[in-house]
């Protein structure tokens, strides 16, 4: 048995590269937050929490930047967990072409978002993009909305983009999850005269649960540390009205404020750890009550 087993120093080069490039790093930046580490000065100084002080003042918008990162991150949950869900349903059904479709659905997840920021920069610019223009063509011109450059728009249209691109990993996830279970759950339920709204609720959500809990955890670590569509689709804009924590850690570091942006990143690190224990912790426990 001893001769079959790989030796644990083969396990060595990776744990070591793992501490070189993340845990020491990772170190580093929370002693570094508790400074005021800047480019404007040679000297590092231990300041404590003023940096986090600074995060919850009335007089800064961070707090902002909070509230709309955990807006982002609830609305791209609920969205992406719905639609993925009800396509993951109608495509485990024997519908014609189901293959196509689940082509078509996850197809946006695999193009990087960059490019998907970049097409939908141009679709939804208010002048000349595609949507207003197909707007105005149908006589729906009064629908046409300044969808990138007006506050009340702009962060409901980040959050679409997301939900399309994101919705099909998510689809093919759950659909792989409903896939697994078994028919003979459904068929004893049926004669027994449960109805099909019954099925789903007391078969299919508590056998799908350990899928609800990948697909719910993922879309949770990607909302908090959402970043690429907000930048290239607004870059924080109109103003500050979009701004997420990671693209205002980019523009703190943009402007040498090192410290607030190490302490930035410190607490999203907390943020997402905590919420992803809960997270799993609470939805495992309903699916077992189930």
């Amino acid at each position: 048995m001893r001769n079959k087993l790989y030796p644990s120093y083969f396990a060595w080069g990776a744990i070591f590269l793992y501490l070189l490039f993340f845990v020491v790093p990772g170190v580093m930046g929370f002693y570094y937050s508790f400074t005021d580490w800047n480019s404007y000065s040679d000297e590092i100084n231990f300041i404590g929490f003023d940096n986090f002080k600074e995060m919850f003042s009335p007089d800064e918008n961070y707090v902002d930047f909070i509230v709309n990162t955990l807006n982002f991150t609830v609305s791209t949950v609920a969205l992406k967990t719905a639609l993925g869900l009800a396509f993951a349903l109608a495509l485990n059904e024997g519908i014609r072409m189901k293959g196509f479709h689940r082509v078509m659905i996850f197809m946006p997840a695999i193009v990087p978002m960059l490019v998907v920021g970049l097409i939908f920069k141009s679709v939804l610019n208010p002048a000349t993009g595609l949507l207003n223009e197909t707007l105005r063509f149908l006589g729906l011109g009064f629908l046409a909305q300044k969808w990138l450059v007006d506050a009340a728009w702009a962060f409901k249209s980040i959050i679409a983009v997301d939900t399309w691109k994101g919705v099909g990993y998510i689809m093919i996830i759950l659909l792989a999850g409903l896939q697994s279970i078994s028919k003979t759950y459904y068929e004893a339920a049926e004669i027994d005269g449960a109805s099909a709204w019954g099925r789903f609720i007391h078969i299919t959500i508590p056998l799908l649960m350990p899928a609800l809990v990948v697909t719910t955890v993922l879309n949770l670590l990607h909302g908090l540390k959402v970043f690429e569509v907000v930048y290239v689709l607004t870059n924080g804009g109109p103003g500050w009205s979009t701004d997420v924590l990671y693209t205002v850690i980019f523009k703190e570091f943009s402007m040498g404020r090192y410290g607030v942006g190490t302490a930035l990143s410190s607490l999203l690190f907390f943020v997402m750890t905590a919420a992803g224990y809960f997270v799993i912790r609470l939805m495992s426990r309903q699916g077992e009550e189930h």
